[in-house]
């Protein structure tokens, strides 16, 4: 299939876009929550494991899944796009395994393909992926626990994996790493024996793809735990999974429109994907009711900090799943800035992902930020527009919220790095009523 297909709506050449946003226009309406980005990824990579026929549902038109499509497609599968968000993908010859350079470099999640190559070939071969530009993000998990199921393991300028078999080993992995929970568990699935994974991350899309997998007649239980048991199988037969919705766009939505004094139905939610979310909403005084699946945020928000025992000064921070999810750091950093009071944002896992807050600072936000992973946000501030450059995913989320709720007209570049995790957002965000369009700059 050629790129361009899969593309349809590819934010190739980004670079030449921007936003330009007129903020101070409370958002109104409804949507439907997109599928999750982060279960879709190693989703499409576990359709490697088996030379079934698999079909993915759900699946958000962004342009990281994209990438992931075209690196199945330089190995050899067949993709074929049945109708929108859903795609069938038949992996029954694999003709290479090594990763195209210029595809890793695009997305962080080409590192996915390691645990399936290895499974299904016994090689994999692959340039240090790319991805967002939030500080380190070491790959060391991953090495460790691809090396306990029996492979080897070589860097040099590139990574190479190989093994003559793997074999169920008892891994406890050195941190809740996501993606190195997932590459292990995809291995583990095709090896011989049991294999037991202690400390593994139990985010919802890590509980997608094991379910995934069981539905391909895996053998994997303790899902949503942090230890995982897996009997592997000689052979994964194809199945039709359909993705859970992505509860960090949902926290993004939620956000946007308490910051802009709006409202918002959100379709599609799942309520237990929400629970930590809520507890940390409720510190910045912002409340949601659910009716079945649909989540409603009102206008009469008290956006009013709830402070600790004492009038002490409450702490948002991220923690491994259950806890608050640090990508959801950024965007309560600035709806944060449009409450009453005083609170502290800690994220604890990137060093550079709070850096952004200096464009905040110059749009008149009250921030201090204390070091790499600390700030201290006192509000309400009245926001105005300004030149702002997205640094990552969430980051540029954020930003956007922070220009739909400034005084006069903001301008976004490198909008590249919103649109791999947001699926048609300027599109969605007008109908709820936003001033934003996309605009060339070339």
């Amino acid at each position: 299939m050629p790129q361009i297909e899969i593309h349809s709506k590819s934010v190739y050449n980004c670079a030449m876009y921007e936003y330009r946003i007129e903020g101070g226009f409370p958002i109104k309406g409804t949507i439907k929550a997109s599928g999750n980005k982060n279960a879709a990824l190693p989703c499409i990579a576990a359709s490697l494991l088996t030379s079934e026929k698999v079909i993915l549902r759900n699946i958000p038109e962004i342009e990281d899944t994209g990438v992931m499509l075209l690196i199945l497609q330089s190995f050899g599968a067949k993709v074929e796009k049945l109708s929108e968000n859903a795609w069938e993908i038949n992996a029954s010859e694999i003709s290479r395994n090594d990763i195209p350079p210029e595809l890793s470099k695009k997305i962080r999640a080409s590192i996915l393909f390691a645990g399936p190559l290895l499974a299904r070939t016994g090689k994999a071969i692959m340039p240090p992926p790319g991805g967002d530009v939030i500080g380190r993000r070491r790959l060391d998990t991953h090495f460790l626990a691809l090396e306990e199921l029996g492979a080897r393991v070589s860097i040099d300028r590139k990574f190479e994996f190989s093994a003559n078999k793997l074999v169920g080993s008892d891994i406890f992995l050195d941190e809740t790493s996501v993606t190195a929970t997932e590459n292990a568990v995809m291995a583990a699935v095709l090896a011989e024996g049991s294999t037991e994974i202690t400390n593994a991350a139990s985010e919802p899309h890590v509980q997608d793809l094991c379910n995934m997998l069981n539905a391909m007649g895996a053998k994997i239980s303790g899902v949503g735990s942090n230890i995982l048991k897996i009997e592997g199988v000689k052979k994964l037969k194809g199945c039709d999974f359909s993705i859970g919705p992505d509860f960090m766009e949902i926290g993004s939505f939620i956000g946007l429109a308490a910051a802009t004094h709006g409202s918002i139905k959100i379709e599609g939610i799942r309520v237990n994907d929400l629970r930590p979310l809520r507890i940390s909403f409720n510190k910045l005084g912002i409340r949601w009711d659910i009716e079945e699946d649909v989540l409603t945020v009102s206008a009469d928000q008290e956006m009013k900090v709830n402070t600790d025992l004492g009038g002490m000064i409450p702490k948002i921070d991220d923690s491994p799943w259950p806890g608050f999810p640090p990508d959801l750091t950024s965007i309560m950093t600035v709806v944060a800035t449009q409450v009453e009071g005083t609170v502290l944002i800690f994220e604890k896992m990137f060093e550079s992902r709070m850096f952004f807050v200096d464009k905040l600072i110059s749009m008149g936000a009250r921030i201090t930020l204390c070091d790499p992973h600390r700030a201290v946000v006192a509000g309400p501030s009245s926001l105005h527009g300004e030149h702002l450059v997205s640094p990552d995913v969430r980051a540029g989320m954020a930003m956007v919220i922070a220009a739909l709720c400034a005084r006069g007209e903001s301008r976004i570049s490198n909008v590249y790095q919103i649109e791999r995790g947001y699926e048609n957002l300027v599109e969605r965000l007008k109908s709820l009523g936003a001033h934003i369009e996309k605009i060339d700059v070339a």
